[in-house]
């Protein structure tokens, strides 16, 4: 048998293993055990969340052998048809491909033939918002009033370019990012089944580079497999992905609260040294002081907030150096330092854009909101740009003068002219 990457092999294949979405797997199977079922669902949410994944599920619970029910069995040749992608009556449609009213109007055809061994005709479209305008009023009349043998099952990432009427016609569930301690639970239970080891600090961050996206982290341990073997250290991870480690973003955290500007600076180099990418180190630094803005706005209550403990106790403590209103400022600056550093051609430099800026915003009276202990700017002293000072003006020249000569930004220019 061929080699199955790990998001294939582990992907879902009932409701209690989906994980991070219990609020869409309540609805749906409690639609299920109350035969209370729609004709049509839409699911959105980022990317490797479970849209299509439930879309799947949602159908076997709908076309096993003793459904509509839940807890079907995992032999069931139905849902087995529907795992392995080749029921006659489950079609996974790809609305990137099949955008155009042809394709629909072949769909709106096809529609009114009965299941050929199941209970209901699934069509599951995964993107749907890539279909045009017209392919979507051409579904409109099928999608408000199916058989009652059809049901569609809509999967998006994108559902504010699918049409208000169609949203309006779909029970609608929004998908969110799943948080880095079910990753990294996950990721420490598919590494066991594998027979490799895991260190907690790798799997979080692994967990933590993927944003949520859980097909994004088992990707990636997969790779991690390859590189590694049979252990895999946070440190592999670390050189890998090209990230920093969370200890090393709480020190570049505590020197510029601190408003320590030679400290950020020499901390920057090392981590430039050992290839990090500085897009990435003010990314993190910035996702570290939104959770400090968090922790400051919510006195200290940190539930929900997917935290390690080293990650509390530095919150706690850097939450003392400076005040809300400067830390907001700080954060600020920080935003659009990110921004140029995508338009930058050097990133590392790219028009003052990176962490040593972010001092600015901190470096006030600590009477009016600063960083404790640091000391107060001055004008434009801390800018990023140098200020050219304004030439003197010279003194306009009377006389004669005046007519043979004129001045023009700073610059003498002679005009010649005879007078009569």
């Amino acid at each position: 048998m061929s080699y199955q990457v790990i998001a294939r092999k582990y992907r879902p294949q009932r409701f209690e293993e989906v994980v991070g979405q219990e609020h869409v797997v309540r609805a749906l199977a409690n639609a299920v055990k109350q035969n209370r079922i729609a004709h049509a669902y839409i699911f959105c949410g980022p990317r490797g969340t479970g849209k299509t994944t439930l879309a799947r599920i949602f159908a076997k619970c709908l076309n096993c052998a003793d459904g509509p029910r839940v807890d079907f069995q995992d032999d069931d040749p139905r849902c087995r048809e529907i795992a392995e992608g080749r029921s006659l009556d489950v079609l996974e449609i790809d609305g990137a491909s099949n955008n155009g009213v042809e394709q629909v109007r072949e769909l709106r055809e096809t529609v009114r033939f009965a299941p050929a061994n199941s209970r209901f005709k699934i069509y599951i479209i995964d993107e749907v918002h890539m279909l045009t305008a017209a392919a979507f009023n051409a579904l409109l009349k099928t999608l408000e009033e199916p058989p009652a043998h059809v049901k569609f099952l809509f999967a998006t990432t994108d559902p504010e370019k699918v049409l208000p009427t169609i949203l309006s016609r779909c029970q609608r569930f929004d998908l969110r990012r799943i948080p880095t301690r079910l990753i990294a639970e996950r990721l420490e239970a598919i590494a066991e089944k594998e027979g490799v080891r895991i260190d907690r600090g790798a799997a979080l961050a692994v967990a933590r580079a993927s944003e949520g996206c859980l097909r994004d982290a088992q990707s990636v341990l997969d790779q991690l497999i390859s590189f590694c073997g049979e252990h895999i250290h946070e440190e592999d991870v670390l050189a890998m992905l090209g990230l920093a480690s969370r200890d090393q973003i709480i020190r570049l955290a505590d020197s510029v609260l601190r408003g320590d500007r030679g400290g950020v600076l020499r901390q920057l180099d090392a981590l430039e040294i050992e290839g990090k990418e500085p897009g990435r180190i003010l990314s993190e630094l910035l996702n570290h002081l939104h959770r400090l803005l968090l922790f400051q706005l919510r006195e200290g209550d940190t539930e929900g907030m997917d935290l390690t403990e080293s990650e509390e106790e530095a919150l706690a403590r850097q939450s003392k150096l400076v005040s809300y209103e400067a830390l907001l400022r700080m954060t600020e600056t920080l935003v659009q330092s990110e921004s140029k550093a995508r338009t930058a051609v050097s990133p590392a430099c790219g028009g003052g854009s990176g962490p040593a800026p972010g001092l600015r915003a901190a470096r006030r009276d600590p009477a009016r909101g600063g960083a404790p202990g640091a000391p107060e700017a001055s004008g434009r002293a801390n800018s990023s740009f140098p200020i050219r000072a304004p030439r003197a003006k010279r003194a306009r020249p009377s006389g004669s003068q005046a007519g043979g000569r004129r001045e023009c930004a700073g610059e003498k220019v002679s005009l010649s002219f005879s007078s009569r």
